[in-house]
């Protein structure tokens, strides 16, 4: 298998496309929800509909990606065929969904509430079909190892879209009189949202000229295509269980609660949770560098050791990023508008929620190395029941924060049901004591910074920074051989 060092090599750079094109594009939220007040709902709207179009691209692209890698991957198997097959499965789905919401855009906008904006439907529906077609092309960058292409263009995206939302927003307001800007009202500015992602997501497709050369559609293959739907269909299944995981409460919440109010509660949900990313970020990395890694490496005798001491590593460092997000909330608070702020004790649930997602993530491959993956699908369905059922009884009844725990809960389900049926399928050594010993480490060092709580704000953060520094500490002497391993080599190459 390949080392531990090539996954962390890769994973820096994948991370940088998704936490430094993230951290960018999370710049926004500051500027959406100073600009549009959570009273109107109109961030409600942008949360609402973007969650139904994470949870379409799961659809369009019906787990081919990691299909992709699966045959692409497998002795004999033309690489180029594979590719070809599975963009032109994956693009011609697509482009079928793309034309029946064309034809049916009337009564697809009203059975989402937007009766009155099909303008935010279309647009997102084009937006969605192109990001299908290009998630194969996105796969292929990292099947090849070329992740500085994945970078360019990823941060091409977030730049542009930045640049253009940084206009709307800031600019245009004072250039309205201007005769060349007769196009623009404030009271539009929703609609721009949907607008400047299509239009960036369009230009990005440009970037793959050489990659869409080798498409030949000669290369398509039914046999193979036929082969690659048994393997992909319960991945599928999976893929829309765990999407419906993160997007249920953002889809669920404006039906639980009807009319304004719904919009309102999720637009203040949607912006205080955006805070609580930074753990998905740091996931979405690892899976990037993670899955070739496993994949291409599965014959390695010491190939469960890796994957349970990369697990322990994962959790490690995502306790360190919740903590210094909890010790530092003061501060980050001001990352939205203030009257979006009431949902701030909805964090530290959300991102513990993206912990466990992350580690049921990790325990996943024994089903996916198997090609037993449908295991996957009936736990991750599991999993959404329990997501669902919290939503259902307890949203109308204290509202977002059911949402929170609604996550917390079923992604937990999920890691308990991976893991004592993985290890009767697939036994790999994770180190369970361990990982419960920081994740206690992790809850009690936050509890401390909940309990002493001084008035100071000065001194608040100087407390919170300790109890951050105590895990630090801690995780430093757990690891202590590691440490020493590190400290050894860094020694020997200066002499």
């Amino acid at each position: 298998m390949p080392n531990l060092k090539k996954l962390l090599s890769d994973s820096v750079i994948y991370g940088l496309s998704s936490i430094v094109g993230r951290f960018l594009n999370y710049l926004l939220v500051p500027v959406y929800t100073y600009h549009i007040s959570a009273a109107s709902g109109g961030y409600g709207v942008v949360t609402n509909v973007y969650a139904y179009t994470a949870l379409l691209l799961v659809i369009l692209t019906f787990g081919m990606e990691t299909t992709f890698f699966y045959y692409a991957n497998r002795e004999g198997m033309d690489r180029r065929r594979v590719f070809s097959t599975a963009l032109g499965a994956v693009g011609s789905v697509a482009a079928v969904f793309l034309l029946l919401v064309m034809l049916f855009i009337g009564p697809v906008s009203a059975f989402m509430g937007y009766s009155d904006h099909p303008e935010y439907i279309r647009a997102m529906a084009i937006v969605v079909a192109i990001d299908a077609f290009q998630a194969i092309l996105f796969a292929r960058l990292r099947l090849e190892g070329r992740p500085w292409k994945f970078f360019a263009l990823k941060i091409a995206f977030i730049l542009l879209t930045v640049v253009m939302t940084l206009f709307i927003f800031l600019v245009a307001p004072h250039w309205s009189h201007l005769p060349w800007m007769s196009w623009y009202n404030e009271a539009d500015n929703v609609k721009y949202i949907f607008y400047i992602n299509l239009f960036c997501t369009a230009i990005v497709t440009l970037g793959f000229f050489k990659e869409l050369k080798d498409f030949r559609l000669s290369d398509f293959s039914v046999p193979l295509l036929k082969q690659m739907l048994k393997y992909t269909w319960p991945l599928l299944l999976l893929g829309i269980v765990g999407n419906f995981n993160q997007t249920a409460d953002k889809i669920l919440l404006p039906w639980l609660l009807p009319g304004e109010e719904g919009r309102i509660q999720l637009g203040i949900y949607g912006a205080c949770v955006k805070i609580a990313m930074l753990m998905a970020l740091i996931t979405q990395a690892f899976r990037y560098a993670y899955e070739p890694f496993v994949f291409g490496g599965q014959k390695d005798k010491k190939s469960k050791e890796t994957q349970a001491q990369a697990t322990k590593y994962f959790v490690m460092f995502t306790l360190l990023a919740f903590l210094a997000v909890m010790c530092y909330i003061d501060v980050l608070q001001y990352f939205i508008g203030g009257d979006y702020r009431e949902a701030l004790p909805a964090v530290p649930i959300v991102m513990m929620a993206e912990i466990l997602m992350g580690i049921y993530f990790n325990l996943s491959f024994w089903y996916k190395l198997n090609g037993q993956t449908w295991w996957g699908a009936v736990m991750s369905t599991i999993g959404c029941a329990v997501l669902v059922a919290i939503n259902v009884i307890f949203v109308p009844k204290i509202g977002y924060m059911a949402c929170a725990w609604g996550g917390l809960a079923g992604y937990g389900v999920c890691v308990l049901l991976s893991y004592f049926i993985g290890q009767k399928k697939y036994p790999v050594p994770y180190p369970v004591a361990t990982i419960l010993g920081y994740m206690a480490l992790a809850l009690i060092l936050y509890a401390a910074t909940v309990l002493v709580h001084p008035s100071s704000i000065w001194l608040r953060l100087g407390w919170n920074t300790l109890m951050m520094l105590v895990y630090v500490a801690a995780v430093l002497y757990g690891e202590r051989h590691i440490v020493s391993q590190i400290i050894n080599k860094l020694m020997h190459r200066k002499q």
